[in-house]
C-alpha cells in the first residue's frame, strides 16, 4: 500500500461477538465440495477466545473510515474495478465494459468503479448504507482493521465462527441450503450467469441483516459478499500445519475469501457452504467482495 497507514482508535468490542474458542472440527469430506481446493481432511482444530463482528463491514462504516482518514482505496488509485455484467445497464453496457475476463466474460472491467461507485460511475451508495461495502482489496481491509484497532479473522477464526455451533453441517444453521422452502442467505436462484430469478428477494448486495443469524448470533456470514481472511491462501499446507490457533502458510500469492456471495449457485460455485474456500490475490477488487473485523479477547 503506497499511502501512510490510517492513524488507529481504541478498538471497540461494540457490535462483535465473543468467541468462547475451543476445539472443532474443521473442514469437510463432503462429495459437494471442492477437494483441490483444500477444503479437507476433516481435522481438530484448537483455537484462543477472539471476538468477530457481528456484521460485515458496511457502507457507512467504511465511509466513516475515509471521512476520518482521507483513505484512498486501491479501486480508486488503479481507476477501475470489476463489475458482474448484470449490474450494468444494458442500453450503456458497450460503454462501460472496457474488457471482460477471458472465460469468465461475467466479470467487467469498468473504469470509474470502486466502493463508492460499486455498480459503475454512474452508481451511488446513498441508498445503501446498511449493505456491505464491495470493492475492496486485501490492503483496503487492513487499513480499515488497523484504523479500528482490530485485524482480519484467520481462516479459522472466520469458520468456527460461521458455524454457530454446529458440528460439521454445511450451511450455519443444517444441511439443507433452503429448509422448509425458506431462504437464509443471498445467493443466486436461476440459471447463472444470465438469470437471477431473485427468489430470496435480491439480485445483488442486501442489507447485512436482511437474513437471520446463525446460532453465534453472526449475521450475512453465507452468501451476500465473500470475506477476506488474514491467511495467504495454499490447499495443502494445513494438512500438515500445527491445528492450534492455525495462521497459514508464511508467504504466498493470494489470500483467502470465505463465505461466497450472491453470485454463488449449485451449478457453478457452491462456495457458500461453511467449509469452502477460495482465494484472490490481495490487490484484487470486485463488487462482491468485502470483510468483517476480529480482534484477540
Amino acid at each position: 500500500m503506497s499511502q501512510s497507514r490510517p492513524v488507529a482508535r481504541a478498538a471497540s468490542t461494540a457490535e462483535m461477538c465473543r468467541m468462547a474458542g475451543g476445539r472443532f472440527l474443521m473442514g469437510t469430506e463432503t462429495d459437494v465440495g471442492f477437494p483441490a481446493d483444500g477444503e479437507g481432511p476433516i481435522r481438530e482444530v484448537l483455537l484462543d477466545p477472539f471476538y468477530i463482528d457481528r456484521y460485515p463491514v458496511t457502507v457507512e462504516s467504511f465511509r466513516d473510515f475515509v471521512r476520518a482518514t482521507d483513505y484512498v482505496s486501491d479501486a480508486e488509485r488503479f481507476g477501475w474495478s470489476f463489475v458482474f455484467h448484470k449490474q450494468l445497464p444494458a442500453e450503456q453496457y458497450r460503454d462501460l465494459a472496457e474488457d471482460t475476463v477471458a472465460g469468465h466474460e461475467w466479470w467487467c472491467k469498468v473504469n470509474g468503479a470502486d466502493w463508492r461507485h460499486p455498480e459503475g460511475p454512474d452508481s451511488g451508495i446513498e441508498q445503501h448504507p446498511d449493505h456491505p461495502v464491495t470493492h475492496i482489496s486485501y490492503a483496503d481491509a487492513l487499513a480499515y482493521c488497523r484504523w479500528a484497532g482490530k485485524r482480519l479473522p484467520t481462516e479459522a477464526e472466520w469458520e468456527f465462527a460461521a458455524r454457530g455451533g454446529l458440528e460439521q453441517q454445511l450451511y450455519p444453521w443444517g444441511d439443507e441450503l433452503e429448509p422448509g422452502g425458506k431462504h437464509l442467505c443471498n445467493v443466486w436462484q436461476g440459471r447463472f450467469p444470465d438469470h437471477d430469478t431473485g427468489e430470496d428477494g435480491y439480485r445483488g448486495p442486501c442489507p447485512v441483516d436482511a437474513f437471520p443469524p446463525n446460532g453465534f448470533g453472526i449475521y450475512s456470514i453465507t452468501g451476500n459478499v465473500w470475506e477476506w481472511c488474514a491467511d495467504w491462501f495454499d490447499p495443502i499446507y494445513h494438512v500438515t500445519a500445527t491445528r492450534s490457533n492455525p495462521v497459514g502458510p508464511p508467504n504466498g500469492t493470494a489470500r483467502v475469501m470465505r463465505g461466497g456471495s450472491f453470485l454463488c449457485h449449485a451449478s457453478y460455485c457452491n462456495r457458500y457452504r461453511v467449509a469452502a474456500r477460495t482465494s484472490n490475490t490481495p490487490d484484487s477488487a470486485t463488487t462482491n467482495l468485502g470483510f468483517r473485523c476480529a480482534s484477540d479477547a
